[in-house]
């Protein structure tokens, strides 16, 4: 499965950001094989507006099959809603530890915003 997975650095010991349209980092992590891949949202980060929207449509783009972050805001739900892309809400961790609670069934996957 590949999962992006929103990031305040470019690691994967790097903790999630809570945010995700605005999220400075989205690191795409294939989890059959371990294999990742950063990708600079800093163009989201800094808009004035519509930054859910363009990330969710960036994220689709991307070829993703879920997203992990901390929330998610009504416009950036639609968006992935409608690209069919899985949703999953994530506390306070590193992006490896998200994958690692993706894997053991540990994270809530969401059917609305969440903020």
């Amino acid at each position: 499965m590949k999962v992006a997975v929103t990031s305040q650095g470019q690691e994967l010991s790097s903790e999630i950001d809570p945010r995700f349209g605005r999220a400075r980092w989205l690191v795409i992590v294939d989890t059959e094989t371990g294999k990742s891949e950063v990708h600079d949202n800093t163009v989201n980060l800094n808009a004035t507006q519509g930054a859910g929207i363009q990330t969710g449509q960036n994220v689709a783009n991307l070829g993703v099959d879920a997203v992990i972050t901390g929330n998610i805001g009504p416009n950036a739900y639609r968006t992935l809603d409608a690209d069919g892309v899985r949703i999953l809400l994530a506390e306070k961790q590193t992006v490896d530890e998200a994958i690692d609670a993706l894997k053991a069934g540990g994270l809530e996957e969401v059917d609305r915003a969440n903020v």
